[in-house]
């Protein structure tokens, strides 16, 4: 059964954030395998690394969480009403090495507030479920609202060149952040006042 991480309210709605299970990779593959190139160029992403719908599954099967510390990938979904309408996967290279990738797969819930929601008790998740000390964003000065997002909770340390970006992103010019683990009391504090912009 899915561990739940997170139990809240959007627009009268109800918002879990969970383990991903194994039912819920055929979602994830349609996602993907149906995207438009146009829409897969915006993101940056090598579609053709993907390998299909069966590839998809295969590459997120290792990310079910098994409640093994040592795991190296890990990914939740987010249900909304019942209906998982996004994910978020967490790849871990070392304790200070780790990199997110956060998708609402559901084009209705984009811009809704949701990631805003999320984005505080996503993190608490990272760093309760994998002992790593620091995450890194990485993102593309182009993608305004996750940059907006970001704005509120972690400033950009740089913004440079990546010639290997992590997961199926291709090359070029990224804003990197820095989540310490530290940095966490900070930041849900912050989502209890519940300020700011969404995104």
């Amino acid at each position: 059964m899915a561990r739940i991480h997170a139990q809240l309210q959007l627009q009268g709605r109800q918002v879990l954030f969970r383990d991903l299970l194994r039912s819920d990779l055929p979602r994830i593959a349609d996602y993907w395998s149906s995207a438009e190139p146009a829409f897969l160029e915006r993101l940056g992403v090598d579609g053709s690394r993907f390998g299909g719908r069966e590839g998809i599954m295969a590459r997120f099967e290792p990310a079910i969480p098994s409640g093994d510390a040592d795991q190296a990938k890990l990914a939740f979904a987010i249900d909304l009403d019942g209906e998982m309408v996004g994910y978020t996967n967490l790849n871990r290279y070392g304790p200070s090495e780790n990199y997110s990738h956060w998708h609402i797969i559901d084009p209705q819930w984009r811009k809704s507030g949701l990631s805003s929601l999320l984005y505080p008790f996503r993190l608490r998740t990272y760093f309760s479920c994998a002992p790593i000390e620091r995450l890194i964003h990485q993102t593309r000065p182009q993608n305004i609202g996750v940059n907006r997002l970001l704005d509120r909770f972690v400033p950009i340390a740089e913004t440079a060149f990546v010639a290997q970006p992590d997961g199926l992103s291709l090359p070029g010019l990224f804003n990197l952040r820095y989540v310490m683990r530290e940095d966490l009391p900070r930041i849900l504090a912050m989502a209890n006042q519940g300020g700011g912009p969404h995104a």
